[in-house]
């Protein structure tokens, strides 16, 4: 299999965490990772369209030749796959309590996030969007703070002491940020915190460029 991905965007991103986590937990998956350069545009190049039609990264590339395009569909692809120290453990309550934690994580802070760095900073040379900005900068406190609370219980990771999906997806969302120079994390020291626990993390320090 081949993963195209590119480093701190935060979709590839966070599949490369959910794999470096799986790895640590001892499984192989024999993944290429194949870097699509997205700031000289090869992601909208045929080559690659030809891939993902919507010029968009990751792709996972089966030994079939299909390809799965989504990052959650890669990641609950390889969950079944690979079934051996799977991160969705658990009975079918705490299951599907991961599951929902990941997307609020998704919907609400790692998409959103990626938004308002492009509106604010954009690594791509976007232009400024002070009106989607404004709009982000209202809403996003509101997703932060449902992690902040959830965290006051000193617990290690979102949803306790083993990794979830959703740290990865969270994180991803946050390397996003920093490498477009924004601090969002200004009032949720439980984030903060969080955010440096996970970042000590060895899969974390095999991914992470920023």
């Amino acid at each position: 299999m081949k993963l195209y991905m590119v480093p701190a965007a935060p979709n590839p991103t966070k599949v490369l965490l959910y794999l470096a986590e799986r790895e640590a937990l001892g499984t192989d998956f024999g993944i290429e990772h194949v870097i699509v350069n997205t700031l000289k545009g090869k992601q909208n190049e045929p080559e690659h369209l030809a891939r993902n039609p919507f010029g968009a990264l990751p792709v996972l590339e089966l030994d079939s030749g299909d390809y799965l395009i989504e990052s959650l569909a890669i990641i609950e692809f390889l969950e079944e796959q690979f079934a051996d120290n799977a991160l969705l453990a658990g009975d079918v309550l705490q299951r599907a309590a991961a599951r929902n934690l990941e997307r609020v994580v998704e919907f609400r802070i790692t998409n959103p996030l990626g938004q308002y760095v492009h509106a604010v900073n954009s690594p791509l040379g976007l232009p400024k969007n002070e009106k989607l900005a404004a709009q982000l900068e209202e809403s996003l406190p509101v997703a932060f703070g449902y992690i902040e609370s959830s965290l006051v219980d000193g617990r290690e990771l979102l949803l306790g002491d083993r990794v979830s999906i959703a740290d990865c997806t969270l994180q991803a969302g946050l390397q996003f940020a920093r490498f477009g120079k924004v601090d969002v994390l200004g009032d949720f020291p439980n984030v903060r915190a969080w955010d440096e626990r996970y970042r000590a993390r060895a899969a974390a320090q095999a991914v992470l460029k920023f």
